[in-house]
């Protein structure tokens, strides 16, 4: 059983984490983002603080790697975040795309156990019961189906496993009217631009669709990340206070934020009795 501590709503983090890595990368890990603190991977950070932390757990409580299927996991990036944190080295990566880039666009992609899959009609090629975490983040919103999606995700979760699922959302009824009145205003201004996200939550919304999808998980943390970012204010996003900052408002009002991520833990099930 993969223990959830009081440190998992806000990871504790040094100094060294950022400042003793390249300073010209997202949280010295990422390239491509100039700005050591950018808000917009602030959640990568914190779950590849807590994957390790788990697998860390695991490994001492059981002797054994911990098994984790990256749903969506595009070009890696969970990964490049988990590797710098103690503990890693005992994850055992599988991950689920349709990868529209190719495999080879994943990050270590040869150390990965790969499954081609469309979420929109399951992951039928993969058992039920195979995971210790399952991670699905900034995926359900682009998908049609995103219900059929959530129950998969619980399903190839072993009881006990830990389920991290990160979505944007809106403040609660704005979401219905990106929802309802954005697509209709598109068609009557003839708008070409394919919207990636056809899905529109507020945290209350989304909450009520994964307890609906999965009633055998239990949510445990709820975490907001991004209260406001970009524009203006992204000179700040140089700045340790105000990434944590973001994480302290994000870890009490997450439905003020643009995103949510939520960690989940199946429970476990109980033997059916003999039958007489």
């Amino acid at each position: 059983m993969i223990p959830i501590t009081k440190s998992t709503a806000i990871t504790k983090i040094t100094d060294r984490d950022v400042v003793a890595r390249k300073t010209n990368h997202a949280f010295g890990v990422e390239e491509g983002h100039r700005r050591p603190y950018r808000l917009r991977q602030a959640r990568y950070y914190e779950l590849g603080c807590d994957v390790a932390r788990w697998a860390w757990e695991h490994h001492q409580n059981l002797a054994r790697t911990l098994d984790l299927l990256d749903v969506g996991t595009n070009d890696g990036v969970l990964r490049r975040y988990a590797e710098i944190h103690p503990g890693s080295e005992y994850i055992r990566y599988e991950a689920a795309d349709i990868y529209p880039h190719g495999v080879e666009f994943v990050y270590k992609h040869a150390d990965w156990k790969h499954h081609c899959v469309n979420l929109n009609y399951g992951m039928e090629e993969i058992a039920a019961r195979s995971f210790d975490v399952v991670v699905c983040e900034q995926v359900l919103e682009h998908l049609k189906n995103y219900r059929l999606a959530m129950s998969e995700l619980a399903r190839v979760l072993r009881p006990n496993g830990l389920l991290v699922v990160g979505v944007p959302i809106f403040p609660a009824g704005l979401h219905l009217i990106r929802r309802h009145v954005v697509p209709v205003t598109d068609r009557l201004f003839n708008v070409k631009k394919v919207r990636g996200h056809i899905q529109a939550w507020s945290k209350r919304d989304f909450m009520k669709e994964l307890k609906t999808a999965c009633p055998d998980m239990d949510v445990i943390v709820c975490r907001g990340f991004r209260i406001v970012s970009g524009g203006v204010l992204k000179p700040l996003e140089h700045c340790r206070w105000w990434w944590r900052w973001n994480r302290w408002l994000g870890a009490r009002v997450p439905s003020l934020c643009v995103e949510v991520q939520i960690i989940a833990r199946k429970r476990r099930q109980e033997p059916a009795p003999d039958s007489i």
